[in-house]
Order: structure tokens, then sequence, then C-alpha cells
């Protein structure tokens, strides 16, 4: 390829990019406005007008290298070179939409619009007889497709969890977690902006048991019982300010609750079936939630944040 013609496929190339990175935009504007005002046929219209005239503006893309690119020799192939070159560039288009929606930084506004062209103008170096210009497609095609696919979406997926345990660690003077008890195991864990509630339920199915940790901001100065209490409910505050309050239940048994102050929190235990022994060791393995025991409740998805 000569330095002419080589200078005439750049220009071919270039001129590609700018309408496309021109039009398609502003027929994509169209297309969401009217569908957001009059609905979904209203974009019938509008794909009618636009899509030619889109077409049309990009043939003429492809007049100056009449001599370069075999199809666009006369106006009837020129019209089927853009019909192929809108085609193709429209799915790669689609393919960045559904990577962009899927979380995949495009960079700005601006770089976005600029990165529309793109696809339309791989398309067109495709037809170039040119092993280099096409090698070129090549390369620039499998990068669009390595980032897009998977450099994306992993980078996505990272920033996606980065803000997730942020938004956990916004209240860390509230992230306490308690060994779970023998024979049970940490079901559930809730996350809020004044508490931290961690649910343990019992490893056999058949066999029912349940305890309830809450790490919350103090309610009162210090841990106090009710001032009104129901029947059946005794409650006391020993020496060291740790409330113990016991509820009588309908089958004999007893639903035992402690609080105490640890550092600048007040935590909770409450349970039918562990008894006092087990919640008083239950907070005594109070330790802060770690990175990983975080990012464990978070892979198992057994932890949330409610607001």
């Amino acid at each position: 390829m000569t330095s002419g013609r080589r200078a005439l496929t750049a220009l071919h190339l270039l001129l590609v990019w700018a309408m496309m990175a021109a039009a398609v935009p502003v027929l994509g504007f169209g297309v969401v406005m009217a569908a957001w005002g009059d609905g979904g046929g209203a974009t019938v219209p509008v794909f009618l007008l636009g899509v030619p005239l889109t077409v049309a503006l990009l043939a003429t893309a492809g007049t100056p290298v009449r001599t370069v690119v075999p199809l666009c020799g006369t106006l009837p192939q020129r019209l089927g070179w853009a019909v192929s070159v809108f085609v193709l560039g429209t799915l790669g288009v689609l393919a960045g939409l559904a990577s962009y929606g899927g979380g995949v930084d495009l960079g700005s506004a601006g770089t976005r619009i600029a990165l529309t062209g793109a696809p339309y103008t791989v398309a067109a170096a495709f037809f170039v007889p040119n092993r280099w210009v096409r090698l070129g497609a090549v390369t620039v095609l499998a990068a669009g497709v390595v980032y897009g696919g998977f450099v994306g979406p992993a980078q996505a997926e990272q920033r996606r969890q980065e803000a997730e345990v942020a938004r956990y660690r916004e209240h860390a003077e509230l992230l306490y977690l308690g060994a779970a008890p023998p024979g049970m195991r940490l079901s559930r864990a809730e996350a809020g902006p004044a508490s931290f509630s961690v649910d343990y339920r019992g490893v056999r199915e058949d066999v029912f048991s349940y305890a309830a940790l809450t790490v919350r901001s103090p309610l009162t100065p210090t841990p106090r019982c009710p001032d009104f209490r129901e029947k059946g409910v005794t409650c006391t505050v020993d020496a060291r300010g740790e409330m113990r309050m016991i509820r009588d239940l309908p089958d004999g048994q007893h639903a035992v609750t402690l609080v105490r102050r640890h550092g600048k929190a007040e935590v909770q235990v409450t349970s039918q079936t562990l008894g006092e022994p087990g919640l008083r060791r239950l907070l005594n393995t109070l330790h802060p939630l770690s990175d990983e025991e975080l990012e464990n409740l978070m892979r198992e998805k057994k932890i949330n944040y409610s607001f």
C-alpha cells in the first residue's frame, strides 16, 4: 500500500468514526425520548427515518475510497457496504451497552460518545483489503472483547464489593460477632445504621435451637430493667451493670436475655434453648468482625443491610 493509499484509508476510517460517533448517539437519544414520551410504538417512525439517514451518511464515508475498498466502487455497492458496516457496528454498540449496564467502566460521558464510533470503524476496517489494517481491526476487537467480557466485569465486581464492605464498615463500632455456640451455626446477620444483629440456629434441622445477638447504640446510660414488666418476667441488674431478664414461656421453658456494655456499644443476647451459661459464653467470645469473616458472610449471602 502506497503512502497515498495509506492516507486515504486513514481518512476513510476517521470519517467513519467521526460520522457514527455523532450520528448514533443522536439516533439513540431520539429513540429514548420517543419511547419515554409516547411509548414503544413511537420509536418506529424514529427508526424508519433515522436508520436510513444514518446509513446514507455512512455511505458518504465510502466515497473517498472508491479505488481502495472494492465494495465502495459504485453507489449500490457503497449502500450495501454501509448497511453491512451499520449492522456490524450496531451489534458492537449493543454489546458495549450491555457491558456498561453490567457496571463496566467506559469512562466519562465524552469518552463513551467517542467510543460509539469505534465498532463501526472496526467493521469498516475489515472491508479494507490490507492485512495490516485488518490485523489492527482484529486486535482492537479482541481488546474490546477481553475488556468488556472479562477485565471490565471483574473490576466492576471488585468495585461493588468494596462499596458494599465500606457500607458495612461505616458503623464499625457495632460490628461484633460471637463464636457460634456448640451445635449451632451463624444463620443470618443484618447490619444497620444503629444496630448489628446475628441469628444462630442449630446445625441439626430436626432439633430446634436458637440464639440472637444484637449490638446497638446504647438505649440508656446504663442497662436497666423496664419500668413496666409483663407477668412472668423477672429482671435484675448486677453490680457490674449487666442486666438479666427471664421470661416464663407457656410450655414451662424460659427465655433468657442478657444485656451488657461492650466498649461504646450495648450488647444483648437472647435464647430460650441455650440457657444463661451458654449466653454468657457467647458474650465472652465477642470480637470485632474481621475482614475475612465479613467476606465469608457476603459470599455466602448471610448478611444484608437494613436502612
